[in-house]
């Protein structure tokens, strides 16, 4: 008998052994910026994809500012501890890509564990931000939004006005909008919206080198042109007029006058929808960022995304990289997307998810979520994908710095701009020699 019981325990042990390797799973990381509501919301994604599936475990870690997930995600990655997914801020994108050996593609993660990939899936203005200069996609698109004009529907009746497509049209009604009570206009970041997106809007170049697409070595700023000085020119003559009115650098000091409907228009993001139906007084609209006809045309061109993307870190196992992959396949579903669009504000980044929504009726419900994707859609240009500059977040830095002194007097629109391609250019010159 006793054989007979060590056989059988035997038995039975390797069963369980068996049994527990059938169900063995996958463990991957996401290092994310998002706090507050957008971090609830990450959790959700996380939870529901564990539970939609008994093959991967995804944990989300937050950890703290873009700027501070960069830092520890490149700081992690040089000690060999990267997690699986690091989401990555539009201006620290050219860091983390420059960062060699950093990041396993998209593009490559998805097609190598057999997923099917088509940069056709994805809306135009969010296709090849995150791309190489060939066009591969490297960063998976995420909290993607547009700059767009939000207009207080209250004030743009008491003045007898339509919200602005254009500049022009915006120096016709700005005295009316005055005259009516209202700050005519407000903006919460001057680099994206006014300055890259200036580029993107009119189909200008940026910088040199394809707009820093085709390398480090070499590239320059080209802010210091007659178009970007005339922007700013007209936002100093609009302040000084009471047209325009600039709180600072804190996107929430501007953002609030017009929250409290002290403001006819504010230029922000569209992915700030889904907080402004909380937080606003009043009855609110959205139109396309405005444009200047006599440069961009009769129609102006599309903008590229602002947000951040999500990099598969290298020195992965095929095990994990496979997880990440069916993550990735997860979180672009239809279904997904269109979770995330309703919950925050930010647009689907896939042609079938903004169809979806189309469908469903979601924009005859709420016709403003659709403008940040209208515009992403509008016609691409030769300078509409984006821009890849390492240091951007310190340009953006001086750039803040710059303006702030512009519309305080310290400093002329040519001083400024001169200023700002010197420093710049520095920044970048230290980049392509360091690429850190």
């Amino acid at each position: 008998m006793k054989p007979f019981g060590i056989a059988a325990g035997l038995a039975a042990g390797l069963s369980l052994l068996s049994a527990s390797s059938a169900f063995a799973v996958t463990e991957i990381s996401w290092w994310h910026a998002m706090g507050g509501a957008l971090g609830e919301t990450v959790n959700e994604i996380a939870t529901n994809f564990n539970a939609s599936q008994d093959e991967v475990v995804l944990t989300p870690v937050f950890k703290g500012t873009y700027e501070e997930a960069l830092t520890a995600g490149i700081a992690a990655f040089r000690a060999g501890e990267q997690p699986n997914i690091l989401q990555v801020f539009d201006a620290g994108a050219a860091t983390v890509i420059g960062a060699k050996g950093a990041v396993k593609p998209v593009q490559d993660l998805l097609e190598g564990a057999g997923a099917s990939f088509d940069i056709e899936d994805y809306i135009s203005g969010v296709r090849y931000f995150y791309a190489d200069s060939d066009g591969k996609m490297i960063g998976m698109p995420f909290n993607s939004s547009a700059p767009i004009m939000y207009y207080n529907t209250e004030a743009l009746e008491k003045a007898g006005v339509e919200a602005p497509k254009t500049w022009e049209e915006f120096e016709q009604i700005a005295p009316k909008l005055k005259q009516a009570g209202y700050i005519p206009l407000v903006q919460s970041h001057l680099p994206w919206e006014f300055t890259e997106n200036f580029f993107s809007r009119h189909n200008l170049p940026f910088a040199t080198n394809n707009n820093g697409y085709d390398g480090a070595e070499g590239t320059k700023l080209l802010v210091n042109t007659d178009g970007l000085k005339m922007m700013f020119a007209k936002l100093a003559a609009w302040k000084e007029d009471g047209h325009f009115e600039w709180y600072g650098t804190g996107w929430g000091d501007n953002q609030t006058p017009f929250e409290q409907g002290k403001v006819a228009l504010w230029v922000g993001s569209s992915g700030s929808f889904g907080g402004l139906t909380k937080s606003a007084a009043m009855p609110f609209g959205a139109v396309p960022l405005p444009y200047w006809e006599a440069i961009g045309g009769e129609e102006g061109y599309q903008t590229f995304i602002g947000g951040a993307a999500l990099f598969a870190m290298a020195g992965k196992s095929e095990e994990e990289n496979k997880a990440t992959a069916k993550f990735f396949e997860y979180l672009t579903s239809p279904e997904v997307q269109m979770m995330w669009h309703k919950s925050t504000g930010y647009v689907p980044i896939t042609n079938a998810a903004y169809e979806r929504a189309k469908q469903q009726g979601y924009y005859d419900e709420v016709p403003q979520a659709e403008i940040g994707i209208q515009q992403l859609n509008m016609k691409a240009g030769e300078w509409t994908k984006g821009y890849r500059m390492g240091f951007y977040v310190q340009i953006r830095d001086v750039m803040n710095r710059e303006y702030g002194k512009l519309f305080t007097g310290e400093t002329t629109v040519d001083e400024a701009f001169k200023t700002i391609e010197a420093e710049g250019n520095q920044l970048l010159e230290r980049f392509a020699k360091t690429g850190s």
